[in-house]
């Protein structure tokens, strides 16, 4: 199951997984795109694996800073049913 993390200006939602049994956590970013599709990418918490499908090098920068500016909240709520379960919502 992946939950809700963050919703961003440009539509851009952040999601995240639960924590799987090895104790990774899948977090997904998803932009629309001016074709109707969508650029993706993928990050495996803790290792910061990344997969990325459409983003430039600078969109990744940014990315990649806020995941590591946001991994020890995204990892704590993987492990309590999403942001909503944990603030009790």
């Amino acid at each position: 199951m992946m939950y809700p993390y963050m919703t961003l200006n440009d539509d851009t939602e952040i999601t995240h997984s639960e924590m799987y049994p090895d104790g990774k956590v899948k977090v997904y970013i998803e932009t629309p795109d001016e074709t109707g599709g969508f650029h993706d990418a993928i990050c495996w918490l803790p290792d910061y694996t990344w997969e990325v499908h459409g983003y430039s090098e600078s969109e990744m920068m940014y990315f990649k800073q806020l995941i590591r500016d946001n991994a020890h909240l995204i990892i704590e709520f993987s492990q309590e049913g999403g942001i909503l379960n944990a603030a009790n919502i």
